[in-house]
């Protein structure tokens, strides 16, 4: 791309389109939840499709946490047989596209974004150095209002397309969907390489491969960070990871050393002074020369004061505790230590806690599995066994404090639920931050909530939650601390970015050693030269996923559909002879989102009439050319209802022939 490509918010205007690339992963429907609650930002569910099978060998890498990991191309001779064996076998025929704006091969290090600087979402960072290639996270970001029908938009990653070979590894800095969510069909486009992060991080994304793919997750060739200390060599760059406190477990942030540079990048970071120790980076600051700091600036305009884990908590259990009837909590399925700490409030206190919600129950599930929550079979009912205990008793945890439609909370609210019907005797929490867009629609939430209940508990009122992303004290501590040479602010609107950058430049930082990337712009450190942004973009075109089949949602198909949503649409359906072209009986009109036609008999019997004298074959004595009646029909149709109306509704002409 050589032109800027916007962060597609808002109506779709003229050539919107035409850097937008459609895949759809499957042909069969799966049964997963994507939940915008499971991204750094937090929403809830909605459906994800399946991803094509994975035909890579399984290899299973059982490490010492302190041991030396070489990824390299060549072997190690040091290293045990099956523990160095990374290479991956790729089928060519399965690479149809071919790569679209590839780098050459030179000896420096380029950093270039696939995704996450013009938007929330859809993080993917690639790093190369000579032949060798790490990329860092692949995520997914939700689809917009004016793209409907769609799921989500993946990464492209056709600029590596040719390069499979060259990719060492892909890290994964921790479990949200914005940086896991892409994986199961990224890594089939790529040949499957290894995949790199903590425990919690890596069974996440082995659940979301299953549930793509069923049985596909044992395939996955991962390598699985014990040891925050832990180090390891991917090609030629050699990794390390620290400490960084997120709102999921097992985030870690991931430094890249090269000599013509070191990357230190935290992924999704906060900082919190309210619970015990708190994270510093002074240390980082002793790396090698030139640092490269890429930040995750969300919360640059983010001046309030943040409350901590602890204080939302304490809040939280005083809540729970002076309740006098039941209590519904909606918050997000990745606050797995909020869950655990309630969770062990609960116990103590002899209350009983259901969880409703595909991503909260599965969360939940794959946290107890290795062991960072407990079974707590006495405190964990099943939501429809919530009418057994004495109301007081009881507390809900579900998703969808965000407003979503088919979110549990939501049903809740609306009266849709099952098991559950909101009294003025209960007590609900809002525990999550409105997430920017979603306002409108968290606002209808509580309007319900207030009719139907005596006791809201909302942010504005009481500190009852603490988000997962720095401000802007936090990013001028973090600047302090590592003094990096270079300072690239990632992850955000760019809006957001250009913040960051005046920012530091505020705080002394020299303006020439900032760059706001936007998506696909190359970053290029070489030793002893000064770092340049190249001219040339790689491809980021949109990848749009759809979960209804492959390849069946096309730019077309998605300008149809914004239109059919603005003005909807109108089917005329005319029978005509063959052999003479006459029109057979009365034409049938169907209007769908145009009109009601019971309330509009008068402009239907009209455009009946119009359909009549368009269709009337003035030379009876030829065949009739149904392409030509058609392609009439459309256009005088259409300008025949848009006088009549001032819109313009999609005409569907349908010619049947007897």
């Amino acid at each position: 791309m050589n032109e800027k490509k916007e962060a597609s918010f808002g109506k779709p205007k003229n050539n919107r389109y035409n850097n937008r690339k459609t895949f759809s992963a499957g042909k069969e429907k799966s049964n997963i939840d994507i939940n915008y609650d499971s991204i750094g930002l937090d929403v809830e569910d909605k459906k994800q499709p399946s991803t094509p099978n994975n035909n890579s060998n399984n290899k299973n890498y059982k490490k010492n946490s302190k041991k030396h990991y070489n990824n390299s191309p060549k072997n190690n001779k040091n290293q045990n047989k099956n523990e160095n064996n990374y290479k991956v076998e790729i089928n060519n025929n399965h690479f149809k596209s071919k790569a679209k704006n590839a780098l050459p091969v030179e000896d420096s290090l380029r950093i270039y974004p696939l995704g996450g600087q013009e938007e929330v979402g859809r993080n993917c960072t690639v790093f190369e150095y000579g032949e060798d290639i790490v990329i860092l996270d692949m995520g997914l970001q939700f689809s917009d209002e004016d793209m409907p029908g769609i799921d989500y938009i993946i990464p492209n990653v056709s600029s590596l397309y040719g390069k499979e070979k060259n990719i060492r590894g892909v890290i994964f800095s921790h479990g949200h969907l914005d940086h896991i969510g892409a994986a199961p069909i990224l890594l089939e486009q790529l040949g499957n390489p290894v995949i790199v992060g903590r425990k919690l991080t890596l069974a996440m994304i082995k659940h979301r491969q299953d549930d793509y793919k069923k049985g596909t997750a044992k395939r996955l060739k991962t390598i699985e960070v014990k040891n925050i200390e832990q180090t390891l060599k991917l090609g030629k760059m050699e990794i390390s990871f620290f400490k960084v406190e997120h709102s999921i477990i097992d985030a870690f942030g991931v430094i890249v050393k090269t000599p013509h540079g070191t990357v230190i990048h935290p992924g999704d970071w906060t900082l919190d002074d309210g619970d015990g120790e708190p994270v510093t980076y002074e240390y980082l600051s002793n790396l090698p020369s030139p640092r490269i700091l890429m930040l995750e600036s969300l919360g640059v305009s983010y001046s309030k004061e943040k409350i901590s884990q602890q204080t939302s908590q304490n809040n939280l259990e005083k809540v729970i505790s002076e309740a006098k009837g039941r209590i519904i909590i909606g918050t997000f399925s990745s606050q797995l230590e909020r869950i655990t700490k309630i969770l062990e409030f609960c116990e103590k206190s002899g209350k009983k806690v259901a969880l409703d919600g595909y991503s909260m129950k599965t969360n939940t599930k794959i946290a107890q599995e290795l062991g960072y929550i407990p079974d707590h079979k006495n405190t964990l009912i099943p939501i429809e066994k919530i009418s057994d205990y004495p109301e007081q008793d009881i507390v809900v945890l579900c998703t969808g404090a965000q407003g979503e439609p088919n979110a549990v909370f939501s049903r809740v609210v609306n009266n849709n639920h099952r098991y559950i019907k909101i009294k003025k005797s209960d007590t609900v929490i809002f525990s999550s931050s409105v997430i920017p867009g979603n306002e409108r629609s968290v606002q209808k939430v509580k309007d319900l909530v207030y009719r139907l209940s005596d006791n809201v508990i909302h942010s504005d009122i009481m500190d009852i939650h603490s988000g997962g992303h720095a401000n802007a004290e936090d990013i001028k501590k973090v600047l302090k601390q590592i003094k990096p040479d270079y300072f690239l602010p990632v992850y955000a609107n760019h809006y957001m970015l250009v913040e960051a950058k005046k920012l530091a430049i505020r705080e002394g930082f020299d303006k020439d050693n900032i760059f706001v990337l936007d998506n696909g712009q190359v970053a290029k450190f070489k030793k002893n030269q000064k770092p340049k942004v190249l001219k040339d973009k790689v491809n980021t075109d949109y990848v749009m996923v759809d979960g209804l089949g492959v390849g069946d949602v096309s730019e077309i198909v998605l300008r149809d559909r914004i239109m059919m949503s603005g003005d909807g649409m109108i089917v005329v359906i005319a029978t005509i002879d063959a052999k003479t072209g006459s029109l057979i009986g009365n034409p049938d009109i169907i209007s769908r989102g145009f009109v009601h036609m019971k309330e509009n008999r008068d402009l239907i019997e009209k455009t009946r009439s119009k359909v009549k004298s368009i269709v009337k074959d003035k030379n009876p004595m030829t065949p009739a050319d149904d392409d030509y009646i058609k392609n009439k029909l459309r256009n005088e149709i259409g300008k025949f209802l848009f006088k009549a109306t001032k819109r313009r509704p999609m005409v569907l002409p349908v010619v049947i022939k007897v």
